[in-house]
């Protein structure tokens, strides 16, 4: 193909633009810019990195990995909560050429083994206080990385055998930038995600450069941010919004502070905002929630909190209102995907009118609402009406913030995502100001306390008990946790009990904890299609009626 013929010499602003917009150097710009201002807190520590120390130490880091073999598109899987150590394992790789990969520390043993399986980490950190699944995790993987390390903050847990100590493993290394061959490119993979698909398994997500950097910019236009803001995100880092919505990534792109919240206490939440003087909050509904009621017992100072962002589901008006008397004026809802990080937004100026909706598509962003088919997609341009009220499928494009595609996934890469846009399932209405409003899941997925819960996943557990005969799993409404889920079991032994099947759930290596069913109901049979296909749709209706008349036993 011919290339095409520009009005000027392009080849100077094409080798520096895709060489050097990286996000690893909007952060060492800071590193001397901004060297004896704030970077990162831990009050857990009581400890304060400045630019300059967070650069040191993330150095060291780089350093020994490049000492242990570590190269360029190896990745260095971390298991590991809120914490400083987070942050190492999010920037040092990208200073070596490798890529960074956070994952879930409350998933299953299972579930951590067939993400180390996809992914085939050359190096693996988790924390101590989720040794044994890392363990176990491990022990169950195929792929075994070359070097296991283990995070200890309390300085008291036991190493196990053949694993490295963090502290002794960055101990002695150089401070200084690593010395690394090869030219950075704004499309290499520098963050990898991973979240689940319609049936549950993983699904790899590829963040490269310009992902990085235009989710750091998208943070920056809609809260906004600036250098001296300090950032508080609630929720855990692993997950888009928690690295990007205020966590890390866009905050120290901007210059800013983040400060740590390793497990989230509404009272010592409340307490670091005054204390800190946070600017910005982010979590999800049910988590503001908390603080609404935590608030209303002790006032705690927020006088310099500038906003709080939510996200993970649908912010209901009474509780905005709530929000906005009792917390802050200034309430933020972001909706999004793994894949494209945010893509509509709600700004203090839409709320409280809007709330329950799922707001506009973000600046530099397209959603639709489109027709949905049984045998085909619908055409980006195939339009539900914009009258509030046809239901259609949810589509967005994100330029700058999705790579467009799964690792190791291709079937599943052209399931989703065509012609530009990304196909994420969702069922909304949209109305002609193309306010989306969602209604629903296409793959029945439930959302509790903001982690995507996949029913098939929880119904291939529940099948394999020797007293089950099917299983069908579904969503209720919960005021603290958006959704609980629901377990409709039609038995192959009389005896089976709900405590047998709950103990069971906990206890199985390929089912997170918060996965678990809440409520069992015994049933004599599931409906199904006439193509063999369990209508989620009906069940979750019966279970509505079900919790209605009190009839859901824990």
């Amino acid at each position: 193909m011919e290339e095409k013929q520009f009005t000027y010499d392009v080849s100077m602003f094409r080798k520096t633009f895709e060489s050097e917009f990286t996000y690893i150097n909007g952060f060492i710009r800071n590193t001397h810019r901004y060297a004896n201002r704030p970077a990162l807190t831990c009050p857990l520590r009581n400890k304060t990195w400045t630019y300059a120390e967070l650069n040191k130490d993330v150095n060291r880091f780089a350093n020994a990995l490049l000492h242990d073999g570590v190269g360029k598109n190896d990745v260095i899987m971390y298991q590991l909560p809120n914490s400083a150590e987070f942050v190492f394992c999010y920037l040092a790789p990208q200073k070596i050429g490798a890529i960074n990969s956070p994952i879930n520390f409350r998933l299953s043993a299972g579930e951590t083994a067939s993400i180390i399986n996809d992914s085939k980490p050359a190096i693996f950190v988790y924390d101590a206080e989720y040794k044994e699944t890392a363990i176990q995790g491990l022990s169950m993987a195929n792929h075994q990385p070359r070097r296991v390390i283990m995070v200890d903050m309390s300085k008291e847990a036991a190493l196990p055998e053949g694993h490295a100590a963090f502290d002794a493993y960055v101990q002695n290394q150089s401070d200084r930038e690593p010395v690394v061959e090869g030219t950075p490119h704004v499309y290499d993979e520098v963050t990898r995600l991973y979240t689940s698909g319609t049936t549950g398994r993983p699904k790899g997500v590829p963040l490269n450069n310009v992902n990085e950097v235009l989710s750091a910019h998208d943070v920056a236009m809609h809260f906004p941010l600036n250098p001296h803001d300090k950032t508080m995100n609630m929720s855990p880092w692993f997950h888009r919004g928690g690295i990007h919505s205020g966590g890390p990534n866009p905050t120290l792109y901007m210059g800013g502070e983040v400060v740590i919240l390793r497990n989230f206490e509404p009272k010592k939440c409340l307490e670091y905002v005054s204390e800190y003087g946070i600017t910005f909050l982010i979590g999800v509904p049910s988590i503001l929630k908390m603080l609404y009621h935590a608030q209303q017992k002790k006032h705690y100072d927020l006088s310099r909190l500038k906003g709080i962002v939510t996200m993970g589901s649908p912010l209901e008006k009474e509780d905005c209102i709530k929000f906005q008397e009792t917390l802050t004026p200034n309430i933020f809802n972001g909706y999004g995907t793994s894949e494209a990080f945010w893509n509509t937004f709600l700004r203090p100026y839409d709320l409280p009118e809007m709330a329950g909706s799922a707001g506009r598509s973000c600046t530099d962003d397209d959603v639709a609402v489109v027709k949905v088919y049984s045998d085909r997609k619908a055409e980006p341009d195939d339009f539900a009406a914009k009258d509030g009220s046809e239901v259609g499928e949810v589509i967005v494009k994100a330029p700058g913030k999705s790579a467009y595609a799964y690792v190791n996934k291709p079937e599943e890469s052209e399931k989703v995502f065509y012609k530009g846009w990304i196909y994420i399932g969702d069922m909304a209405t949209w109305d002609e100001n193309e306010y989306i409003t969602i209604v629903g899941r296409k793959d029945d997925m439930i959302v509790s306390s903001g982690e995507n819960i996949h029913p098939v996943q929880v119904e291939e557990v529940l099948n394999t008990h020797p007293k089950v005969s099917e299983s069908v799993v579904v969503g209720v409404p919960d005021k603290l946790r958006g959704e609980s889920v629901v377990a409709y079991i039609v038995k192959s032994d009389d005896s089976l009990t709900a405590d047998e099947l709950h103990k069971f759930c906990l206890e199985n290596p390929m089912l997170a904890d918060y996965k678990c069913p809440r409520f069992y109901q015994f049933i004599d049979e599931l409906p199904y299609t006439a193509t063999g296909k369990k209508k989620h749709y009906l069940m979750k209706e019966q279970a509505k009626r079900d919790q209605e008349k009190g009839l859901l036993k824990r």
